[in-house]
């Protein structure tokens, strides 16, 4: 589906949030900058990133969130694990930013905090974002890329049934040559 097309097709199609079984993806409030911008500052959720942000750059960063919203009608929803935790993270979809050859795409991902690892909520908030782009956008394909250390993020686009080609493999373009985090993984997974 271009570009055009689909945004035609989104006009008034977004939901203000999707429920799983455990979680709430929802729109943003003000109240949730705050434990973004910590999420953004944890070595730990940023271990397979170039940097730390700072405040302003996560400040950036829900700017560029709510503009692809706008654009889009869709991108990075906050988790909400309700009686649990108000935000516990992002998780969506999102058109890829960079020039590369499998563009141009439309990513899924995922950046919650650590005290949420390991419990399926990246696996079961992923999974809900899929089939929103497969049965509410009509993608015909969604890709996820990490590093290839970064084995949490491996296994859930693996459980998703995501498949990797190592020939799709990449050097990402936004970083310098001999950059430890340069070269990629991709994982691609077709609608059905």
């Amino acid at each position: 589906m271009s570009v055009d097309k689909e945004q035609q097709a989104m006009r008034g199609a977004s939901p203000a949030e999707i429920r799983t079984e455990r979680l709430l993806l929802r729109q943003w409030r003000a109240d949730d900058v705050p434990p973004f911008i910590a999420n953004n500052a944890d070595p730990r959720v940023m271990e397979f990133f170039p940097a730390l942000l700072t405040e302003d750059e996560s400040r950036a960063a829900a700017a560029r969130i709510a503009a692809h919203f706008e654009t889009h009608g869709y991108g990075a929803w906050v988790v909400e694990i309700p009686g649990v935790a108000p935000f516990a993270g992002v998780l969506g979809l999102f058109h890829l930013g960079f020039d590369a050859p499998f563009a141009p795409c439309v990513e899924v991902s995922w950046r919650l905090g650590a005290r949420y690892w390991n419990q399926g909520y990246a696996t079961e908030g992923a999974r809900a974002a899929l089939a929103f782009g497969f049965e509410r956008l009509s993608l015909s394909e969604i890709v996820a890329l990490t590093v290839p250390a970064n084995v949490r993020s491996r296994r859930v686009m693996e459980k998703l049934g995501m498949s990797r080609d190592p020939a799709d493999d990449f050097l990402h373009p936004g970083l310098p040559l001999g950059h430890p985090l340069r070269h990629h993984v991709l994982y691609r997974i077709a609608g059905k």
